[in-house]
């Protein structure tokens, strides 16, 4: 059985694996990011590399390389993290640092969303010449799109899902998607409408689900934010599956429902075949690291 590591690199947490060639996730653990500067960082992913091999009784000769997710824009020719606003890595050499300190020669880098999506892709079972879209909600809002196979990355900025421009109800005006709607926006508007401090999303939908309605005009406006965005990719692409991950929605599986509900009042009949394919991730956290390990059995 061959394996690889798969490498899920945020600003707050390092979660690393090791993945089989059909995706099973034979070991997995998480620790904490450094931040503070680039060395320390990446100080911090090799501990995360090491550990997970010692912990699973493999070596670094048994894996066929590293795969490594990575916020922000990347070169994957090049294996350079380009830039991220939560880490410290302008135009790092990634790749060529982990071939250095691991010997491996396939070390295979890409943007976190477009890894989480692969192995969502994987899991859905989606036909290859069929168009897929993984849409994650969490502290921000992006999607991926594949295509016959492929990834679709326009001139590489494809997929920002959370910079389309939505008419908040809230703001009465245009505003970006990401701005009201990712899971530290939610929190904010709570704390506008209610008055209420100190409350996570966590605590948000929550509530709801308790049946506090002071809290369903919120998930009304939320929701009807990110119909509104997904309405364009219904729109612009007419993909046949649409999965969601990323902690807001992954946490909250009954949100799927009020988002069909809502979106089927946009839709024209022959776009509503796409409400019967669209699901919750169940993966969840562990897609960025499986998908990323599995990117290194990819070889085209």
């Amino acid at each position: 059985m061959k394996k690889a590591i798969g490498i899920d690199i945020g600003g707050t947490k390092i979660a690393a694996a090791v993945i089989s060639e059909t995706g099973d996730l034979l070991n997995r653990l998480v620790i904490e990011s450094d931040p503070s500067d680039r060395e320390k960082m990446f100080n911090r992913v090799v501990m995360a590399l090491e550990q997970v091999l010692k912990d699973s009784s493999y070596t670094v000769t048994d894996m066929e390389g590293i795969g490594v997710g990575v916020p922000g824009k990347v070169d994957r020719e090049q294996g350079i993290a380009v830039f991220q606003n939560n880490l410290p890595w302008a135009k790092f050499p990634l790749s060529a640092r982990l071939r250095e300190q691991f010997g491996l020669q396939r070390i295979m880098i890409d943007n976190d969303v477009y890894m989480a999506a692969f192995a969502e892709w994987r899991a859905a079972g989606a036909k290859k010449d069929e168009t897929f879209v993984y849409v994650t909600i969490s502290t921000g809002i992006s999607c991926s799109i594949i295509h016959n196979g492929s990834f679709f990355r326009g001139a590489g900025f494809a997929g920002e899902l959370g910079l389309i421009p939505i008419f908040s109800n809230a703001d009465k005006k245009l505003e970006r998607l990401e701005k009201v709607s990712a899971g530290p926006a939610i929190e904010k508007f709570v704390r506008k409408e209610l008055q209420v401090a100190n409350l996570s999303t966590k605590d948000v939908f929550e509530r709801f689900q308790d049946g506090v309605r002071e809290y369903q005009p919120i998930i009304d406006e939320v929701t009807d934010n990110w119909v509104q965005a997904l309405y364009s990719i219904s729109c612009l692409l007419d993909p046949h599956k649409v999965v969601f991950g990323g902690s807001v929605i992954a946490n909250n599986p009954f949100l799927l429902d009020i988002i069909k509900e809502k979106l089927k009042i946009y839709m024209i009949p022959e776009q509503q075949h796409l409400l019967n394919h669209m699901s919750i991730s169940h993966l969840k956290q562990n897609n960025g690291v499986v998908g990323a390990g599995l990117r290194v059995f990819e070889r085209n």
